[in-house]
């Protein structure tokens, strides 16, 4: 089973937005904190990738391609000490210049939307910035191969484009978490690195395949062939958080989807999900999401209406 494809289907990406702009010196922008995470590749010049906190500032140069994976406020400006504005202002007053200069920057620049009010689980476990310098980027044919195919869409107005953009920006994604992945090394890329652990990626795969099993630490360590201290120390090691808490969130996120998507009763979900009581849970769900089962398919029908 591909535990990341199953991840990514049941919390998938609402929506997205993907804009191309050249930049002549001096410019500034300010992507504000947000329940989204954004992407930035430099298709022309360079420019300063300075994210909120205690990051260090990072030089974006031709064919470098950035994640911010949490929704992090960041800048990004031709020199640090540029002054900054938001990005649909400066974006809108470069639109106006006719000849761009030989030291302007070309940005492309995209949004990934969530489907569900909280941070996607996956994201809350990678890096909060992912950089793939040129010299990794340019030579992953398959990354290039979809950052060029989504470019040229971006630039047609043909039958289909938006969704051909929409399909494209969702493989992106899942290219660049690749192209982080491989360059991590073991034990060090939190819930991902974990499916590449023999032992802890098929606990993970009994999860996902079967989350209304009555699992417990016990079982899991016998079924993968471990002893349960061992199990649940290295399973907490490599995930960055107990078995079980994994496995609680996990269920959560499948209840949250199909209260989402389909019309089945909340006891039908609970059960689908490894509860035996509505009652368990709904208080599980309520901790979970703030809100009630009933409550959450009721506001997600609203918002859509």
């Amino acid at each position: 089973m591909d535990v990341l494809a199953d991840v990514l289907a049941v919390n998938r990406f609402r929506n997205s937005y993907l804009g191309h702009t050249t930049f002549t010196p001096p410019w500034g922008f300010e992507i504000k904190p947000a329940k989204v995470a954004t992407f930035h590749i430099v298709s022309r010049g360079n420019c300063w990738l300075i994210p909120e906190g205690e990051f260090e500032p990072v030089r974006l140069n031709q064919g470098d391609v950035a994640l911010m994976a949490h929704g992090a406020g960041h800048e990004l400006l031709n020199q640090p000490d540029t002054p900054v504005s938001d990005y649909e202002k400066v974006a809108n007053k470069q639109l106006v210049t006719s000849y761009p200069a030989t030291n302007s920057t070309d940005l492309f620049c995209g949004v990934y939307y969530f489907d569900q009010d909280s941070l996607h689980p996956l994201l809350s476990l990678l890096s909060p910035v992912i950089h793939l310098p040129a010299d990794q980027a340019l030579v992953d044919d398959e990354l290039q191969t979809v950052i060029r195919l989504l470019m040229r869409e971006n630039c047609r107005s043909k039958p289909g484009s938006t969704t051909v953009k929409k399909q494209l920006m969702n493989i992106l994604f899942v290219y660049i978490v690749r192209a982080w992945l491989d360059k991590q090394p073991d034990c060090q890329a939190g819930w991902l690195g974990a499916l590449r652990d023999s032992q802890i990626g098929r606990a993970l795969v009994l999860m996902h395949e079967t989350p209304q099993q009555r699992w417990t630490v016990n079982l899991l360590a016998k079924e993968v062939s471990m002893s349960r201290a061992g199990f649940a120390k290295r399973f907490s090691d490599l995930v960055g958080e107990a078995p079980l808490t994994y496995l609680t969130r996990w269920r959560m996120d499948q209840a949250a989807n199909l209260l989402r998507e389909s019309s089945d009763a909340i006891t039908l979900i609970a059960a689908k999900v490894g509860y035996e009581s509505e009652t368990a849970f709904s208080k599980t769900f309520r901790k979970n999401r703030g809100v009630p089962p009933g409550q959450y398919r009721l506001q997600y029908i609203n918002n859509e209406e």
